[in-house]
This record gives structure tokens, C-alpha cells and sequence, in this order.
């Protein structure tokens, strides 16, 4: 992966714009290159370097079958993460964070239910036995569910990582995510403390051309893995039949090999 990173396209998303100096992070400092114009540069070549590390460790994670959770509610942000983390197939949450959402799953996964439940009346035939209030009621009832838990209606356990952008603004779901234990993953920009986090990628959490550069890089690996998941998968399926078949081939030998009595040596016997 770190021969894909290339510095230049880095440098070319801005990803190294930091935040005003008066509002840095003193924890930030080994990944800050220099001071510009009252603003921090971030240092790219390090910045390119944990992208790497993250990516291995999302690879590894999404071959294993665990889920990661995405979580960028920023204007800037929702879009972007929401279109890559559809096309990894993971859920994401870029509306405001349900509160317990980590810490209170139990709770979450009913109201992913509940939204399944009202599909369900709409098939069989039930929800048009309502009278028209009710059906207004359960219509704006299903609409906030997919609004806010849409995304993660396929999330039927605790995922296995977190991906967040602006660790600051998302601090609630960090926050749940440390006391779970769950591996987070983060876009942490100079004004962040990246001690709360086991994967910082330094990085402009603030500009869309920033965050799409990052969340490339990480989408990919995620597919990458899940790839490597389904090869692993269909491999047994392949060799399955030559292994059906190595019984048949013995039983051939056995007859092959085994002695052929004549009818003279069976008057001789009796």
C-alpha cells in the first residue's frame, strides 16, 4: 500500500493545511512539520506513512468479517464518507450520533427492527388497514429511522473499528468506542489530542478535497480485504469436488489390484 501513497497528490488535496497556531494540540507536535502564515503544516511524509499503517489495519479487520462503523456528521464530510462507505459496504452514521448508540446497542438494534417491522406491514397488507393518521404517524416514524439508522440497518452486532472525521466534533462516539474497547480509527487534524485514538492519520479535516484524498486510500483497503475474504472463501468450494473424488479413485485401485478368482479356483475351494 505505501508505494500508492504518493506525497504529491497529499499535498495537492491540501491534507497538510493544519489549523491557526493559537489553536493547536501541543500532542500534535511530531506530526507538524512547520509554521506558515500563523497557520500549522502537517507533515506529509508522515501523515503518508500512518494512512499505510491504518490501511493494513482495516484490511485485516474487514477480511476477518468484522464491520466498521463510519462516523463524519460535518457538513463537508457527510457525503463523501457516506458514498465511500457504501461502496465498502460498511455502515455509517453522518447524521447526528444516537447517543448509547455503542454503549446501549441492545436498544439501537430495536429500532432498526421496528423500522423492519413497518416494511413488513406495508408488504402484508397491514399497514393499509390504518386509519390515515396512523399511517401519517408510522410513515414520519419509518423516515426518521432510515434518516438516523438507515445506514447501519445491516449492523447486527458491535462493529470491529471505528473510522472518525474530526475527532474533536465526534468526541461522544469516541468517547463510547474507548470504553467498549473498539479500535479507533481517525482523520486527526493539529487541533485534536491523537492520544485518544490507536490510529492517527494527521491530516485537513476540514476541507472536502482533504477528506475525499483520506477516505479513498482507507475505502479501498476495506475492499481490498473483503476481496481477500471471498477468495479465501470460494478456495474450499474449488477443491471440494477433488476431494470427493480421491475415495472414488481408491475404491478403483482396490478393485484393480485385488486378486481375480477363476471359476476352476472355486470348484477347487468347494
Amino acid at each position: 500500500m505505501a508505494n500508492n501513497i504518493e506525497v504529491k497528490e497529499l499535498l495537492d488535496a491540501g491534507v497538510h493545511f493544519g489549523h491557526l497556531t493559537r489553536r493547536w494540540d501541543p500532542n500534535m507536535a511530531p506530526y507538524i512539520y512547520m509554521e506558515r502564515n500563523g497557520i500549522h503544516i502537517i507533515n506529509l511524509y508522515k501523515t503518508a506513512a500512518k494512512i499505510d499503517e491504518a490501511s493494513e489495519a482495516l484490511k485485516k479487520i474487514a477480511a476477518s468479517g468484522r464491520k466498521i462503523l463510519f462516523v463524519a456528521t460535518k457538513k463537508q464530510a457527510k457525503e463523501i464518507v457516506a458514498e465511500k462507505a457504501a461502496k465498502a459496504n460498511q455502515p455509517y452514521i453522518t447524521e447526528r450520533w444516537p447517543g448509547g448508540m455503542l454503549t446501549n446497542f441492545v436498544t439501537i438494534r430495536k429500532a432498526v427492527k421496528k423500522m423492519a417491522a413497518i416494511d413488513r406491514m406495508k408488504k402484508d397488507g397491514t399497514f393499509n388497514t390504518l386509519s390515515k393518521k396512523e399511517r401519517l404517524q408510522v410513515d414520519r416514524l419509518r423516515a426518521k429511522l432510515e434518516k438516523n439508522l438507515g445506514s447501519i440497518s445491516d449492523m447486527t452486532r458491535l462493529p470491529g473499528a471505528l473510522f472518525v472525521v474530526d475527532i474533536t466534533r465526534e468526541h461522544i462516539a469516541v468517547k463510547e468506542a474507548q470504553k467498549l474497547n473498539i479500535p479507533i480509527f481517525a482523520m486527526v487534524d493539529t487541533n485534536s489530542d491523537p492520544r485518544q485514538v490507536q490510529y492517527v492519520i494527521p491530516a485537513n479535516d476540514d476541507a472536502s478535497k482533504s477528506i475525499d484524498k483520506v477516505m479513498t486510500y482507507v475505502s479501498d483497503a476495506v475492499i481490498e480485504g473483503l476481496s481477500e475474504r471471498k477468495a479465501s472463501k470460494d478456495a474450499p468450494k474449488k477443491d471440494a469436488p477433488a476431494k470427493q473424488a480421491a475415495p472414488a479413485k481408491v475404491e478403483a485401485a482396490a478393485v484393480a489390484e485385488a486378486p481375480v478368482v477363476t471359476e476352476a479356483a472355486k470348484q477347487e475351494e468347494e
